[in-house]
């Protein structure tokens, strides 16, 4: 079971958290085939066995920058090379077109009740299942929308797609170039997420701690405001050694919550969401009995 600290399930409960879904997420899911969107990893691992031909000298660079985890420079290479519009069209082919069904922890997420969720994820799982349930209630936004703000403080529940989406992959952010690009041209939507991360606390989950959005705005915060309680990182006790743990508590004050993944299958991060629901679900409950929202 995860170990959730009372603040965290305090803040949930009264609607001040913002729930940051990575790629971890999306994987769970499924379509006909039995086929799963890939990560971020696979996808361009993928990429480079199915255009290797087309990547030159730089191949074997990608591969390694790919194994550092350095996504945004072995897209860009690829991007080099292959083009944008081939690009869009293979994440379209791995992320739209093969239709997949929402999991379980998406139901297990959107009953949490965040009113705000970010997500880089490209593909459109948690939205559409969120859309179905709240009977198209929720509003969807992208970075390049220029009304994000007048949602934030209105009565609707929000999901902000901070790379974009598939449905317009010419606008996605998938290298260095297109993150300066998108934070000189929309500035205001960075700005949101610097109020958010003061406002509010961030609950990352199924995510890598690679995005450069998440660095700038974490160590920003972190340093403009030192002593500010915490924002929570949920991840595989497997995953950081305990140095990096310390680096990201110190550098981005961020509270490390890990569950145990031994079977490799992160069936333990379900059942512990589903623990937290119950949790939430019982605060709200006092909370109302008092009323100290």
């Amino acid at each position: 079971m995860i170990n959730w600290p009372v603040e965290l399930i305090q803040d949930i409960a009264k609607r001040k958290c913002v729930l940051y879904l990575g790629s971890g997420v999306s994987a769970n899911s499924i379509n006909d085939t039995g086929k799963h969107p890939a990560t971020w990893a696979k996808f361009l691992t993928d990429i480079v066995s199915s255009k290797g031909h087309l990547l030159g000298t730089d191949k074997d660079l990608i591969i390694s920058l790919i194994a550092r985890e350095d996504y945004l420079t072995s897209c860009e290479l690829i991007v080099d090379h292959i083009g944008e519009r081939v690009f869009g069209e293979l994440a379209a082919d791995e992320y739209r077109r093969p239709g997949y069904r929402h999991h379980e922890i998406h139901e297990v997420i959107f009953s949490l009740d965040s009113k705000i969720v970010i997500t880089p994820n490209i593909d459109k799982i948690y939205e559409q299942y969120a859309s179905m349930e709240s009977h198209g209630t929720i509003v969807p936004k992208t970075f390049y929308d220029d009304d994000v703000a007048k949602y934030l403080r209105s009565q609707d529940f929000l999901i902000i797609k901070a790379h974009g989406t598939v449905d317009s992959a010419e606008r996605i952010i998938f290298t260095h170039q297109q993150y300066a690009r998108a934070r000189y041209q929309f500035e205001t939507f960075y700005r949101i997420l610097d109020a958010l991360m003061l406002t509010h606390t961030f609950i990352f989950i199924g995510c890598g701690i690679a995005d450069p959005d998440i660095q700038l705005v974490l160590e920003n915060y972190n340093f403009s405001f030192p002593k500010c309680r915490p924002h929570f990182f949920i991840t595989s006790e497997d995953n950081f050694a305990n140095q990096i743990s310390n680096s990201l508590r110190n550098n981005r004050n961020l509270e490390i919550i890990t569950y145990n993944n031994a079977t490799g299958d992160h069936a333990l991060l379900l059942s512990g969401l589903k623990d937290l629901k119950d949790k939430v679900e019982n605060e709200r409950a006092v909370i109302a009995s008092i009323t100290s929202w």
